[in-house]
């Protein structure tokens, strides 16, 4: 199985170099600094549950360098998705499945509109992980879990082949039946978690021992659970709860990707996340304050480094 990773970032580095050091055939799509640390000194990752260290991983910036793709994994940040989808075609020319690995809620329909719905599965990545340094992934805390299904009938032999490729690298991997409510499930608290460490600027344990933070982050996840049940996705009726307990057993020092975009002055998620959920809101007569108020506060970053405008004055 030749397996393409579009996106070598933390989510893809970390379950590329697993399914590689398997002996899958992976190949690695990314650029800039990343791209040049792997072809000069391979990619390693640090996690608990074992450390993966691949020499001289296939690499590119150019997925039409590479052999048609059984599967893709689509790791790309969320503002890229249909310019990175544009470029999968190459990699499609046999038949080949796309899982996408993103934060967002709408990736089947995104990538679907630029490459066609039959490739595209559904998938989500249960992962806390970083990119330390170029090339290297730290992985924090032990849950590492992908989850993915089928959205068309046809789908289902690219699925199966996922689940026993991901087996095989001891990646702990789910073919769920109902894909679109696992996405929802990861949608609510990841952007409850992105939300309020980004605005707060702390890591997950000081979110939730603080009573004021807890109480947003509750709160921000019903928004997003409330907005799923009105647009007909079964969430437990216990979600929220379950969640929160979960949140207890997760590391102290667990951050979210958007604080740490926001720390270093990068691009943000905000607008497919917190953003996300308030436009959908309006389409669902659903109230969102909390998370409405986090994209607003955000909205002066998510280009990058906030631009300070001044008005002038006569």
């Amino acid at each position: 199985m030749h397996i393409a990773v579009m996106g070598a970032g933390a989510v893809g580095g970390y379950f590329g170099a697993r399914l590689a050091a398997a002996g899958h055939a992976v190949s690695f799509i990314g650029r800039g600094r990343q791209l040049a640390a792997l072809r000069e000194r391979g990619l390693e990752v640090k996690s608990a549950v074992g450390d993966v260290f691949l020499p001289s991983p296939r690499a590119t910036d150019d997925p039409g360098t590479l052999p048609p793709a059984d599967l893709v994994l689509f790791a790309v940040r969320l503002w890229d998705t249909e310019g990175a989808a544009l470029r999968l075609r190459p990699l499609l020319a046999h038949g080949g499945a796309v899982v996408p690995l993103q934060n967002g809620v709408d990736s089947i329909e995104r990538i679907g509109a630029v490459v066609g719905a039959a490739p595209v599965l559904g998938g989500a990545a249960h992962l806390a992980a970083t990119v330390g340094a170029p090339g290297v992934i730290v992985h924090t805390g032990t849950v590492a879990r992908l989850r993915f299904g089928p959205v068309l009938p046809g789908q289902t032999a690219a699925a199966a082949a996922m689940l026993a490729a991901c087996r095989s690298a001891g990646i702990d991997a789910e073919l769920v039946p109902d894909i679109r409510r696992a996405l929802w499930e990861k949608f609510a608290f990841v952007v409850a978690l992105s939300g309020l460490t980004a605005v707060s600027g702390q890591p997950l344990g000081v979110v939730r021992e603080d009573p004021e933070l807890r109480a947003q982050f509750e709160a921000a996840m019903f928004e997003v659970w409330s907005l799923a049940r009105a647009r007909g996705v079964a969430l437990a009726d216990d979600f929220v709860a379950e969640q929160l307990r979960f949140a207890d057993t997760l590391p102290c020092a667990m951050r979210s990707s958007l604080l740490d975009d926001l720390a270093a002055g990068n691009r943000l998620e905000a607008p497919w996340l917190c953003g996300a959920v308030g436009r959908m809101a309006k389409e669902a007569r659903v109230a969102t304050p909390i998370n409405n108020a986090i994209q607003a506060a955000l909205q002066p970053y998510c280009d990058g480094r906030a631009v300070t405008r001044t008005k002038e004055t006569a």
